[in-house]
């Protein structure tokens, strides 16, 4: 109704008990003449919460009682409701509407100016005196009504539920001619109440059922959340396994010559001591010792960079060191290739992240140039820092002819690769734009002059100096 002239907007309702109950207890119901309508109604609150618990707003559902009311016009005999205050608040008389059956105190009366329980409705009281009590609920009273001073049967029923009475008043000379029409108006009367508890009941049931729905949907997330999770943990970890099988053969060849070496030195040894020169001796094991130590360095490392990491590891990082342990792993083809390397990482370059995971993006990308420029005249990688904004940002540049512009988009995209089939899935961009991502950086690419130029900003970390 914003667009009538009874709209609710721009009103403020923080003054009604059914919005202070429904604050204070997640729920409230409320009998009140409507403050923007005039119209009486059974009001329905309910708070709106937010994912911290906290009220951000209360729910109004508003029951306008008129019709059923009107339905109870031409019944036999006069139908009371009161509430609480012993205040009529519903009646198939509307003349004995809104009138109190006992008195109203100075205290209460400002409570109920200062909530408009009743608006602008004038409360009259309507007197009565016992003449006859029957038995607890039942009694002959002399009431001074809007149709004059008369005898009633007066008969009380309670409802605790709602905190309201139902009042039936009967002349005695129509009692025995109307015990039916009363038994019918009586049902009538309870068929309705016990829809409107229903509808309560039912209310309260689907709430009940909602939350256990809302709980039970939560705990679906967070399971397929953390199975998300663990399956992204394990393709990276297969990412890192293929890109360690694409270097094994060159990385072979790495640990054979120092093998080779080895063989050679052993030999000569024997030969300086059978000869007793033990000076020689002790030169040549020192070069045997280089070589061990040169083996030892890179099984070690290659050990580290097959090791399983979980995601969302943060530590200091100098992105120099990382970068040469990944120039360590192919350096072999590298040189098998004959590719000339331009490397400009200062020293001062410190990030925040995973170092296992940071190593495989730059080896997909490194691995990615080196394919780029395997038929390449001139061929030339280029690896470039330097700060920018609140981070570092490390560009590899190949002189492999670039991408085509109509795929620059696609790169980093699952499954996509212009390589031959069976030189690569196409996952190793997309885990690596995955990874970059969760440690708070970024991963773009486009081409230059010479080729593709791919650009890793990670964010700054403090360098040991500064602590």
């Amino acid at each position: 109704n914003w667009r009538d002239w009874s709209s609710f907007v721009g009103n403020n309702y923080a003054f009604r008990p059914y919005f202070i109950d429904a604050v204070a207890n997640d729920s409230g119901r409320y009998f009140a003449v409507g403050v923007t309508t005039g119209i009486p109604g059974y009001f329905l609150s309910s708070s709106v919460k937010n994912a911290a618990g906290e009220v951000i707003g209360v729910l109004v559902v508003k029951l306008e009682l008129e019709d059923m009311q009107r339905e109870w016009v031409g019944q036999s005999g006069i139908l009371l409701i009161s509430d609480s205050l012993d205040i009529v608040i519903l009646t198939n008389r509307p003349a004995w509407r809104f009138r109190y059956l006992r008195p109203l105190s100075e205290a209460v009366r400002d409570r109920l100016v200062a909530v408009r329980r009743y608006a602008e409705q004038n409360l009259q009281p309507l007197t009565s005196q016992n003449l006859q009590q029957i038995d607890e609920n039942s009694e002959r009273r002399l009431v001074d009504g809007p149709d004059g001073r008369r005898d009633y049967l007066w008969q009380r029923l309670e409802l605790p539920e709602e905190d309201w009475t139902l009042h039936l008043l009967q002349e005695p000379q129509l009692v025995a001619a109307n015990v039916r029409s009363y038994r019918l108006a009586a049902a009538g009367v309870w068929m309705t109440l016990a829809f409107l508890l229903l509808y309560l009941a039912q209310r309260r049931k689907t709430r009940r059922v909602e939350r256990r729905s809302r709980n039970e949907l939560e705990r679906l997330v967070e399971e397929r959340t953390r199975e998300l999770n663990t399956a992204q943990d394990e393709l990276v970890h297969a990412a890192r396994m293929a890109a360690l099988g694409q270097m094994s053969a060159a990385l072979a060849h790495e640990i054979n010559q120092p093998l080779t070496a080895l063989r050679m030195q052993l030999a000569s040894q024997r030969l300086l001591l059978d000869s007793g020169r033990t000076d020689a001796v002790r030169e040549g094991i020192g070069q045997v010792e280089g070589l061990l130590e040169r083996m030892a360095a890179l099984t070690s490392h290659l050990k580290t960079f097959a090791r399983k990491s979980p995601a969302g590891l943060r530590q200091r990082l100098s992105l120099a060191e990382v970068l040469d342990q990944a120039l360590q792993l192919l350096a072999p083809r590298i040189r098998s290739e004959g590719v000339a390397v331009v490397c400009q990482v200062p020293h001062q370059a410190w990030v925040s992240g995973d170092a296992i995971r940071l190593e495989q993006v730059l080896i997909n990308l490194l691995t990615n140039a080196l394919d780029a420029m395997w038929n390449a005249e001139t061929k030339a990688l280029r690896i470039l820092c330097q700060p920018e904004g609140d981070g570092w940002t490390l560009s590899v540049a190949d002189s492999g002819g670039g991408i085509a512009e109509e795929h620059l988009d696609q790169v980093f995209e699952p499954f996509f690769t212009t390589k031959p089939v069976g030189q690569g899935l196409g996952l190793g961009l997309a885990v690596s734009y995955g990874i970059v991502r969760d440690l708070g950086g970024s991963l773009s690419v486009h081409n230059d002059a010479q080729g593709a130029v791919f650009e890793l900003h990670m964010p700054a970390a403090e360098s040991p100096g500064a602590e």
